[in-house]
């Protein structure tokens, strides 16, 4: 045998095993993605544009959220300095320059993350709630920043009239219809960013950090980097999601920084399912929509509606609205592999059947995917007695495209 590790993939396609699973899996992905872009597409058609602009804005952040609550562990309560920063930002860029939307939102995403980057390096050192707090204490500063700066931010009358300037095409800027097809891309873009991130190597590591921070500083790895860069790319793409919704309604007001917005894109967050990235999708049609009916329906009271069914989904889908979707889905598909291989019942779903960041955006369990047994947020894969390490070994919990030893010494079986 090589002395380079191989995936269990690679061991397979060299015994000639085809994994039908994976496939099965891919084809199923691809399927979900298909669904998930055609109803993007078709949005506008269903539901009023500016609302329809109004789910995808904040579905985008509510997925930039994630990477950081769901990914890398860490509940941020100041995440709207990075979406009305960037509001801000791009309305003057709009406004003063008259640049096309596109750069002045690209000019908000940047600021975004220049915001960020200290923030995030003095609030990585602390942990849990009071890292939570400390993001809330420098998101209010930024507020009481734009409330007092009222000849460059409007104060509390906010920036107005911001145009929706694009190559001069009259459609695009005077019709909210056809302005979400012209800003659709950038949203579709940064979730594509997003979903890079938690496939990528650096997103094992994440979720590494989540699960086992000491083994992952004897790995070798820098936490406390890694969780800087999960926090500024989380702003950006947070950044990115607040200038198009600046430039969609054409005005930036002091809401846009104030607490209660990260405490509402928590909430969609939460609602959808941590871990899953279209979990945000789901939490943020749900929460706009019902939004949207009851001020049409006149009703004051949006937020007790809104609290309500948010408590309702915590004391009964506790992984989310999606997240259960998704356990529902595994428990179903490792009680018919079972019974097809003779097993005696759901477990083990096969070596490399879950892992970490797997299940976001269309496959079958991700970090948010947890056993009926698990009493924390993300966690995945098998159930284990309190008190241990993840079960892999080492190597595997960081870099999950080594083969746990353990595992190499077994016989490959025929799925």
């Amino acid at each position: 045998m090589s002395s380079t590790p191989r995936t269990l993939l690679e061991e397979r396609a060299s015994s000639g095993i085809v994994p039908h699973r994976i496939a099965r899996r891919s084809l199923k992905t691809w399927a979900l993605l298909a669904v998930g872009l055609l109803v993007a597409v078709a949005l506008p058609w269903i539901i009023y544009p500016p609302v329809a602009m109004d789910i995808v804005c904040w579905a985008l952040f509510a997925i930039a959220l994630d990477i950081l609550l769901g990914y890398t562990g860490l509940l941020s309560f100041g995440h709207a300095a990075y979406w009305g920063g960037s509001a801000y930002v791009t309305g003057l860029v709009a406004v003063h320059l008259g640049v096309p939307f596109p750069l002045a939102v690209l000019a908000g995403m940047l600021a975004a993350m220049l915001i960020a980057l200290p923030v995030g390096y003095l609030s990585v050192r602390r942990a849990g709630i009071y890292f939570a707090m400390v993001t809330l204490a420098f998101a209010q500063m930024i507020f009481f920043l734009a409330n007092q700066w009222s000849d460059v931010t409007g104060g509390e009358n906010g920036l107005q009239s911001v145009p929706k300037s694009f190559f001069g095409i009259a459609a695009v800027e005077t019709d909210a219809f056809y302005f979400y097809y012209a800003a659709l891309p950038m949203i579709l873009l940064g979730m594509w960013m997003a979903w890079r991130i938690v496939h990528s190597p650096f997103g094992r590591v994440l979720v590494s950090i989540r699960d086992n921070v000491p083994r992952a500083r004897a790995l070798g790895y820098d936490v406390e980097k890694y969780k800087v860069a999960a926090f500024v790319l989380s702003a950006g793409l947070a950044g990115l999601a607040g200038g198009l919704f600046a430039i969609s309604h054409g005005f930036v007001s002091l809401q846009e920084v104030n607490w209660t917005t990260s405490g509402k894109v928590v909430l969609i967050t939460v609602l959808g399912g941590i871990g899953t990235l279209w979990g945000g999708i789901v939490g943020a049609a749900i929460i706009i929509i019902l939004e949207d009916q009851l001020a049409s329906a006149g009703f004051d009271g949006i937020g007790i509606i809104t609290g309500s069914v948010f408590v309702v989904v915590v004391l009964l889908f506790r992984r989310g609205v999606w997240g259960t979707a998704l356990h529902a889905l595994r428990l179903r598909r490792e009680k018919r592999d079972a019974a097809a291989e003779g097993r005696d019942g759901p477990g083990d779903g096969g070596h490399g059947d879950h892992g970490p960041g797997d299940g976001s955006f269309g496959d079958g369990g991700g970090p948010g995917d947890r056993g009926p047994d698990d009493d924390g947020p993300g966690d995945d894969g098998p159930d284990r007695p309190a008190g241990d390490g993840p079960s892999e070994h080492p190597a595997t919990a960081a870099d999950p495209r080594v083969v746990d030893p353990a595992h190499r010494s077994q016989p490959l079986r025929a799925e």
